[in-house]
């Protein structure tokens, strides 16, 4: 069972087990209408029902979430979920994240932050869970594994999140220059490897019960690089190569979030993007150890893929995506609709109805044939 599988996750993790391995699990993947991470009856209920053999949780809420919704789906729901878990005696996989650390290099496990007030609701409830995790490991017998990701990326993150809400603001050229430093690097998640690791740690469950991993990719990313690297590759002239300080960046943060509130005393609803609460990390390095996992018995399915190799498939990917949704116009000559369907579907209407009503509305051939009424069943 995984919950959260909409998400770029547990959306990955999902595809992994019913497309690309369909004979490995039959994979549960409830709706938060099915069952409520915020409703201890919801999850206790369902999971007694279905009786799964293992249990992933990759569920969040939006991360500048208030604190009752924060606290509700990211702590109450992964610790009751634990707790079924442990009733079951079946493998609990959670995922965590880099807000949990410090900035700084080779940072390793056990380098959490403290828990204090002026934490982020999202990186105290995530710190919460891992501390309760491991306790309950210790004192009710919890067979868990916690994977701590850092920046995230790949395909069919449809809510532009993280490293894609950067991808998105450079194809859009709304990013006018750099708001980074020179030379400052952080740890990159290739989502796609998740569900190898998954799958391996649970057939190894006396290897990787009660531990927690860093899954990371093995180099660093220098931001200031990658970011003028997508640039490049998409042609633009923005962002320029000029360094914003941080004093200047949060100042016009700020602003911005001044005239946002004025605009809605007049109606107008806007709001700054959620990863600007992590607008400090742009200008310090996050970089996590990954020694634990390299010297377990996982190996890496695609050893040789960064973040730099997965971005045609990105770009290409989400331009024509963003495009399509008309979030986006400066690409949309690489979308592949047909030209002259688009055309009319656009200023012609009428003539691209009248036209399908000509010649492409006929039943389908093959689905034409006679039916042996006698082989009916009485009442179908």
């Amino acid at each position: 069972m995984v919950f959260g599988g909409s998400g770029l996750v547990g959306g990955t993790i999902v595809n992994f087990y019913k497309q690309r391995h369909p004979g490995l699990a039959e994979i549960l993947a409830p709706s938060s209408k099915k069952v409520s991470l915020a409703n201890c009856c919801d999850i206790r209920d369902y999971l007694m029902r279905v009786r799964p053999d293992f249990v992933i949780n990759a569920a969040i809420t939006t991360i500048n979430a208030g604190s009752q919704l924060t606290f509700e789906i990211n702590y109450v729901g992964a610790i009751n979920i634990a707790r079924a878990a442990a009733a079951l005696h079946i493998p609990y996989i959670f995922f965590s994240s880099s807000a949990t650390l410090p900035m700084g290099e080779n940072l390793v496990e056990e380098d959490r932050l403290p828990l204090t007030a002026n934490l982020s609701n999202y990186a105290k409830s995530k710190l919460m869970a891992e501390q309760t995790l491991a306790y309950m490991h210790r004192h009710e017998g919890l067979d868990y594994s916690c994977l701590r990701l850092a920046i995230v990326y790949g395909r069919h993150d449809h809510k532009i999140q993280g490293f894609h809400r950067m991808l998105f603001s450079i194809a859009d050229q709304s990013m006018p220059f750099l708001f980074t430093t020179r030379g400052i690097a952080h740890s990159y998640s290739n989502v796609r490897k998740i569900p190898w690791l998954i799958q391996h740690m649970l057939e190894n469950r006396h290897e990787f019960s009660g531990k927690t991993l860093h899954f990371v990719d093995p180099r660093p990313v220098e931001l200031a690089h990658l970011i003028l690297f997508i640039r490049d590759r998409l042609g633009l002239s923005r962002p320029k190569k000029i360094f914003v300080p941080y004093t200047m960046a949060r100042s016009g943060k700020n602003c911005a979030g001044t005239i946002l509130r004025l605009l809605t005393r007049l109606g107008m609803k806007a709001t700054l993007p959620p990863e600007l609460m992590f607008l400090g990390a742009l200008y310090r390095p996050q970089i996590l150890s990954r020694a634990r996992l390299a010297s377990s018995s996982f190996v890496d399915p695609f050893p040789e893929e960064t973040v730099y190799s997965r971005m045609p498939v990105l770009l290409s990917y989400y331009l024509d995506r963003w495009s399509q949704q008309n979030l986006i116009t400066s690409f949309a000559d690489q979308a592949t609709f047909n030209d002259l369907i688009k055309h009319d579907f656009t200023h012609n209407p009428q003539a691209l109805l009248d036209s399908i009503h000509g010649d492409a509305t006929a039943p389908f051939a093959d689905l034409a044939a006679p039916v042996d009424l006698s082989q009916r069943k009485p009442g179908t």
